[in-house]
């Protein structure tokens, strides 16, 4: 029973409106179809084929504003979940989508690994400066 004494549960807030839970804009998923490791700092773009995805009725709500706000400029991962206010798990997994069906890609930041040693870059700079 709700408080109004109805046989019909009231499942939302009157001021914050129907609640979606998490699960139910992931179907219950919790990794995206490709099983991307996608980093918080991993930058979102959009591919050519976005441009229309409001028009795509295969998309939930959800993905369609993850596109819109890359299109302006490229928004990591943790900038989607904050503008969102979903949780990052959730925005993992829509943005995995968006990736299998080919309308974003994500851009990885470079493993620290990889990046070239500063006492490298000194001495080519000193080398070019000797020339």
């Amino acid at each position: 029973m709700s408080d109004d004494g109805s046989a019909n549960p009231h499942w939302y807030d009157d001021d914050a409106g129907p609640v979606v839970r998490p699960y139910a804009m992931t179907r219950g998923r919790t990794a995206g179809a490709a099983r991307h490791q996608l980093d918080l700092i991993a930058l979102v773009v959009p591919e050519p084929a976005a441009d229309d995805a409001e028009a795509d009725q295969t998309l939930s709500p959800e993905h369609v504003d993850i596109i819109d706000l890359c299109l302006d400029a490229p928004q990591s991962v943790a900038e989607l979940a904050s503008s969102l206010d979903l949780p990052l798990g959730v925005v993992r997994v829509l943005i995995g989508d968006l990736v299998e069906d080919e309308l974003v890609h994500v851009t990885r930041p470079v493993p620290p690994a990889e990046l070239p040693d500063e006492s490298i870059l000194r001495d080519v700079i000193t080398g070019l400066r000797a020339l």
